[in-house]
């Protein structure tokens, strides 16, 4: 039996201020996407949590109970419906940021796959652009 050992040739490629600037920029915006994402995940527990609170103040008998709202370092006592109305609002608010963090993403990976594309298109198989997965 003859066994077949394959040779990877490395290529001995230079690179240029471009190519660098290139990878940097790439490094860069993996980062920023990756802090977003971040950004993105604590946008949606929060949302989730006025989402909780929404449907127990809903849970509530008591219309005339006064409900304790926290804005910023204060809370200050409102009916149930004024509360109702503020946890909307601020739903609200918290989903067109989540949705412009997407957009923000979604131009982030818009770019590194063109840097993608550039990188391997001349480095080949002598740069790894993947993400580890840890």
């Amino acid at each position: 039996m003859a066994t077949t050992m394959k040779t990877v040739a490395v290529e001995d490629v230079n690179v240029t201020f471009e190519d660098q600037q290139k990878i940097n920029k790439f490094a860069r915006s993996t980062n920023r996407m990756t802090e977003l994402k971040d950004e993105i995940e604590a946008k949606k527990k929060s949302l989730q949590n006025l989402e909780d609170a929404s449907d127990d103040i809903m849970m509530l008998d008591d219309d005339s109970l006064r409900i304790p709202y926290q804005i910023g370092d204060v809370f200050i006592s409102h009916t149930q419906d004024e509360t109702q109305e503020m946890l909307e609002a601020a739903k609200e608010a918290l989903n067109r940021e989540i949705k412009g963090l997407e957009g923000q993403v979604s131009s982030i990976q818009q770019v590194l796959s063109d840097l993608k594309v550039q990188l391997y298109a001349k480095f080949g198989n002598n740069i790894n652009l993947e993400a580890d997965e840890s």
